[in-house]
């Protein structure tokens, strides 16, 4: 149990006990003051009790109230660590988006080290975030205007096992697809008045290869009067068993620059565990189909699967790596509520999902991939975290405007959350569809219309400031 003398810190220092396994058993109080530029914290577990000082300035409320939540945070994971003798890879960041703390640091003038050090973040880690600014030079861009488009397909063969999205087998959905993709056509047709300079397109789910020719076809015939200045255009093909050259042939007349093959692993026993109906084979298939059709492709696995040793997936690296996609990314296994794994499945992972991540940065830089976006989550195995890696000049830029929060993200669908970006102010607002496929279809008027006044200035976001840590 955590209290505070402050209501807004305890959900904060609650995303610091999570890091700790068996830290949430524990009584844990923080009492916060600031006094004479100063940030005191004493935090008490049990009989230990330890006082923090942290110097700084804020310039304003709102800095001022996220000083607060870091000094807290901070004072409680040194207490944690010194308590379990342990040290963890992102020290006391829990922010999803490391980078955007780092851009912030550089836009002030300053060097982001001194206080990722401050955070006891590794250098490792420090040195990766430096690789992966690096990375994004010539993509990144800050400024109001800006504009991804995102698409919901929320369809999928199977439900993974550690899946914790809305998607469920296509064959309990598939009733609602015809009045889907209208909705997702009115949708479109109402947004496209909305787009500033359109940065993307990315058709996601689910997997949106779960459809059928047909019917992907009528998705990419309604997006095609938006996407009219060539830019990146990407479909999250999905799993290799629903790979035809029929769909590849669609993708390719309606003008897709990429296209992504969700492998997860090269193992068959692993594959099988997870609730998977593809094999390695057929993810060679799936690369052999699409490679006459010069796509840019990004590859995904995921370190920490059930049962899955660090020689198997060292292995799925080292087959990524040959099959030389554009992008391979490399996820840390997450357990949300949702997913039908638990969460202690991937504690007892930690041993060697150390090893599992340090493999592959190492694999992946001697083949020369170079890593350009990086997110965490909360029930995050090992508390480590997700990079995309691509070959020079063939990073997505769909993924580096969403990591960095960098241009409005304007989405239809289900479950689909829009953003608009008020680089200026420093804030974002956003507005999100319904998850369940029969409510979306009965409010799809409702939530063009909210949407139409978040991107025109009339209202109707909910308010979210720029992530500071």
């Amino acid at each position: 149990m955590v209290t505070s003398n402050l209501a807004f810190l305890v959900p904060e220092l609650m995303d610091v006990v999570r890091l700790f396994a068996g830290a949430e058993a524990l009584d844990i109080h923080s009492q916060s003051t600031y006094e004479n530029g100063t940030y005191v914290n004493i935090t008490t577990i049990g009989e230990r009790v330890t006082c923090s000082e942290d110097r700084a300035q804020a310039r304003d409320a709102l800095q001022h109230k996220s000083l607060c939540k870091r000094y807290a945070k901070l004072a409680l994971y040194r207490l944690l660590s010194a308590l379990y003798e342990k040290q963890l890879p992102w020290g006391a960041l829990t922010g999803i988006r490391p980078t955007r703390l780092a851009y912030q640091e550089l836009e002030a003038g300053r060097d982001f080290a001194p206080l990722f050090h401050e955070m006891h973040v590794s250098e490792e880690n420090i040195q990766l975030v430096r690789r992966v600014i690096a990375g994004q030079r010539g993509i990144y861009r800050r400024e109001d205007g800006l504009c991804d488009l995102f698409i919901s397909l929320p369809f999928c063969p199977t439900k993974c096992e550690y899946c914790s999205f809305i998607t469920a087998p296509i064959d309990r959905t598939r009733q609602y697809i015809p009045a889907y993709l209208q909705a997702l056509a009115r949708e479109l047709a109402a947004a496209q008045p909305l787009i500033g300079e359109l940065r993307s397109v990315y058709v996601g789910g689910g997997t949106p290869f779960a459809l059928s020719e047909g019917e992907l076809e009528e998705v990419l015939r309604a997006i095609a009067p938006i996407r009219k200045n060539g830019c990146e255009y990407t479909v999250e093909a999905g799993r290799p068993d629903t790979f035809t050259k029929g769909k590849l042939d669609v993708c390719k007349q309606y003008g897709v620059t990429r296209i992504c093959i969700n492998a997860q692993s090269f193992s068959d026993d692993t594959l099988r565990r997870i609730g998977r109906r593809h094999t390695r084979e057929e993810l060679y298939r799936a690369f052999e189909l699409a490679a006459p059709y010069g796509f840019d492709v990004n590859c995904d696995l995921i370190a920490g699967l059930t049962d899955e040793s660090l020689a198997s997936f060292c292995n799925s690296v080292d087959e990524a790596i040959a099959l030389a996609p554009a992008n391979i990314t490399v996820h840390t296994l997450c357990l949300k509520k949702g997913a039908r794994l638990k969460e202690e499945t991937a504690r007892l992972q930690e041993g060697q999902l150390g090893e599992m991540i340090a493999y592959s940065r190492e694999a992946l830089t001697a083949a020369g991939y170079e890593p350009y976006y990086l997110y965490r989550q909360k029930y995050m195995a090992g508390a480590h975290e997700n990079v995309g890696w691509t070959k020079p000049g063939r990073a997505c830029v769909y993924n580096v405007d969403v990591m960095e929060e960098s241009a409005d993200n304007l989405a239809v669908g289900a479950n689909a959350v829009s953003k608009k970006v008020f680089t200026k102010e420093g804030r974002i607002e956003r507005t999100g569809s319904p998850k369940d496929l029969p409510t979306y279809l009965a409010k799809v008027d409702a939530v063009c219309a909210e949407k139409h006044a978040l991107f025109t200035g009339a209202g109707g976001g909910a308010i979210q400031t720029a992530e500071q840590e």
